[in-house]
């Protein structure tokens, strides 16, 4: 998907297996020549974890897996964009198929479990990049990994030189025992294993946890406790659920996998406020989940974000989603007369009720 498709090419796109489509996608991205995107409206401007983002709409980890096409991506217009899930060691991740367009919920269901071509390429072609737009990214550890710790050590050992931030996945679906580091001594133990980790690289790099957002409040509470008390640079919220709504409509709403798209909209920008209203602003937030339009992207940083990220609306609206959104937040913003920084969680007690 780049903005030279346009979206007749999103629609043949479409017209073949989920899995199949994106990989042509990265294919075509990859031939494309490097090409600067287009100036922002200084409106959309932002710092955040001590990065200039020249806008705060982001590109989410699993499009491009395995660092690929991040150029590409950032032309689209995106202020940043996340590579990986990448883990030490290649993987190919769960039996095809393994993802679904639930075509009438404007949804995604994806059992990818962490495929990807291990460390070693991804690295090589990041090294290479001119470093031009924010790339984080984002590390996981091996399915069979007899410490999993250790696989998150291994990759901040191994990308400090080449990330502009790190995202720590450990809210996957897909990987059978992975959100059991989410609990509170688990987690602190990655944690600080991480940060020291990175405390011996060359180079500090924003380090960043991405959360489920099938959790309950008290888990919530336990997660930004230990979170805040290993002072970490800030969250995503959130990752696929696994939850159902019974408004999906789709014959496919019945597939395994961590469920992405429209639906998830109102559950994880509620998980977003609850968390906004308990870090106290210790760190910022990234926003995760459903965003399709401006409206959506809007609420988010009511909710809490201050910056966000979206991929599945990509399926369904095509690459012109992203400088729609950019005008729309810009617009609203113009209309209110207010920078960006005002707007961030005035929403949040709204959006935190159950």
């Amino acid at each position: 998907m780049i903005g030279h498709l346009g979206a007749a090419a999103t629609a043949l796109l479409r017209g073949f297996e989920a899995e199949n489509a994106h990989r042509l996608t990265i294919a075509a991205l990859r031939l494309l020549p490097r090409r600067e995107p287009a100036p922002d409206d200084p409106r959309l401007a932002t710092k955040v974890f001590g990065l200039d983002f020249p806008n705060p709409v982001g590109l989410a980890a699993g499009f491009d897996k395995n660092a690929e096409a991040f150029d590409a991506t950032l032309a689209l217009g995106f202020g940043f964009v996340e590579v990986g899930t990448l883990t030490p060691l290649p993987q190919p991740g769960n039996a095809r198929p393994r993802v679904f367009r639930l075509l009438e919920d404007h949804a995604v269901i994806n059992r990818y479990g962490f495929n990807n071509d291990g460390h070693a390429p991804a690295l090589k072609r990041l090294a290479a990049r001119a470093r031009r737009g924010i790339v984080g990214v984002n590390i996981g550890a091996n399915k069979d990994a007899s410490d999993r710790v250790q696989d998150y050590v291994e990759g901040v050992r191994a990308f400090a030189g080449a990330a502009d931030y790190f995202t720590i996945n450990i809210s996957s679906p897909n990987t059978p025992g992975l959100r059991d580091l989410q609990e509170p001594k688990a987690l602190a133990d990655l944690l600080a294993r991480v940060i020291d980790a990175r405390a011996g690289a060359p180079t500090r790099r924003p380090l960043l946890l991405k959360i489920a957002p099938d959790l309950t409040l008290s888990q919530l509470d336990d997660i930004v406790r230990v979170a805040r008390e290993a002072q970490i640079d800030g969250m995503i919220v959130s990752n696929t659920t696994l939850a159902r709504p019974g408004s999906l409509r789709s014959r496919l709403a019945a597939e395994t996998g961590g469920l992405s798209g429209e639906p998830l909209f109102a559950l994880s920008t509620r998980r977003l406020a609850q968390v906004f209203l308990r870090v106290e602003g210790q760190f910022p937030l990234i926003g995760v989940g459903g965003i399709d339009g401006p409206e959506t992207a809007f609420a988010k940083i009511e909710a809490g974000a201050a910056l966000s990220q979206l991929y599945s609306a990509l399926v369904y609206e095509g690459p012109g989603l992203v400088t729609r959104i950019k005008q729309g937040l810009a617009s609203r913003l113009a209309s209110e007369n207010a920078p960006l920084g005002a707007v961030i969680g005035r929403k949040a007690k709204d959006f935190a009720r159950e």
